[in-house]
């Protein structure tokens, strides 16, 4: 199977996850104790007629079944219905807080993934040692470590004690944004050569990405270390050994490719999982994201800001698995697309 066919395929079995992405999150939003109609008026002061109004316009007085071909409809029309609390469409909101959260889940995977990979192949390579030793500290610290609780030493040490770094926001007070291009700040002010606003951007970026990141980092490399160590054991090793190759192609194109497999996998996980919960993150230091939009809309009873959130996350973990079997056969020759 060619590569594009492969990739049509998989987009079009992107329309019944999709469908059963809505199914789920509109049952479960509509079946909660709560009254989104209420709470769209104005919370329990709200007066009884505008209540039946708001609930007839949202169709919330239609049966389940209902409601749910009605929020169907809007969906093919890219209508993600209104969010109340900012009193703007969802599509306008996600499109604003979207770049946000994206340009700190690439930040944070560009700082983990290098690093966790090497990392585990000198863990791996020098099994036992002092090294090995250490990642295993980083890899047990990375895992355990509370993510609100690192954010806020991350913040104490580099805002506070010493304030070599920012604490919150994606820019600094009273700066002003770049035209607005793409969304995220650091593309936006190199197209527009900011300079200022680019260092500004860089930097702000640095505590939230390593918080966010920190855990993968851990992740990517424990699996590569184990990898690794079970490729390195293998017979075709150490035949390239025998045959005098020299140790580093022996560990960079023998064993390395072929125990990225597994650290592909988890990394596209991972992504998938940064994208959609950052929440901690973007809260502590301010960030305005997805994450923050998104629990902001759990506590207001947003239901529609909930369900786009969801749908945007589910879109994005279906599109990061297809560029893993990608990578999958890019990495190994072996893998074919389709299983063809």
């Amino acid at each position: 199977m060619k590569t594009w066919e492969y990739i049509v395929r998989r987009l079009i079995l992107l329309i019944p996850v999709i469908i059963g992405v809505t199914i789920i999150t509109f049952t479960v939003s509509h079946v909660i104790p709560a009254d989104p109609a209420r709470a769209f008026a104005g919370g329990p002061k709200a007066q009884p007629e505008t209540i039946a109004r708001i609930r007839a316009e949202l169709h919330l007085d239609k049966p389940l079944w209902e409601q749910y071909f009605y929020y169907l409809n809007d969906l093919i029309h890219l209508n993600f219905g209104r969010s109340f609390l900012e009193n703007r469409p969802v599509t306008e909101a996600l499109g604003q807080y979207f770049p946000a959260t994206f340009e700190l889940t690439i930040a944070s995977m560009l700082f983990a993934i290098p690093l966790g990979i090497l990392g585990g192949i000198i863990s791996a390579i020098r099994q036992n040692k002092l090294s090995d030793q250490l990642s295993r500290i980083i890899a047990i610290v990375g895992y355990s470590l509370p993510i609100f609780w690192l954010a806020l030493m991350l913040q104490y040490a580099f805002a506070y004690t010493f304030p070599i770094l920012p604490l919150e926001g994606r820019l600094s007070v009273g700066m002003t944004p770049p035209t607005h291009i793409t969304g995220f700040f650091l593309i936006d002010s190199i197209v527009t050569a900011n300079g200022a606003t680019f260092t500004s951007a860089l930097l702000h970026l640095v505590l939230p990405a390593f918080t966010l990141g920190f855990s993968t980092l851990a992740i990517i490399l424990r699996m590569t270390r184990s990898s690794m160590l079970e490729v390195m054991g293998a017979d075709y090793i150490r035949t390239a050994r025998a045959k005098g190759v020299s140790e580093r192609r022996v560990i960079y194109q023998h064993g390395l490719r072929n125990a990225l497999i597994p650290t592909i996998t988890v990394t596209g996980l991972q992504f998938g999982a940064l994208l959609s919960g950052a929440v901690l993150t973007e809260t502590i230091f301010n960030w305005p994201g997805m994450g923050r939009f998104a629990a902001n809309a759990v506590l207001g009873l947003d239901f529609n800001s909930v369900m786009g959130f969801t749908l945007v996350v589910a879109i994005v973990y279906v599109i990061a698995n297809l560029i893993v079997d990608l990578l999958y056969a890019a990495v190994d020759p072996r893998v074919k697309l389709g299983g063809g």
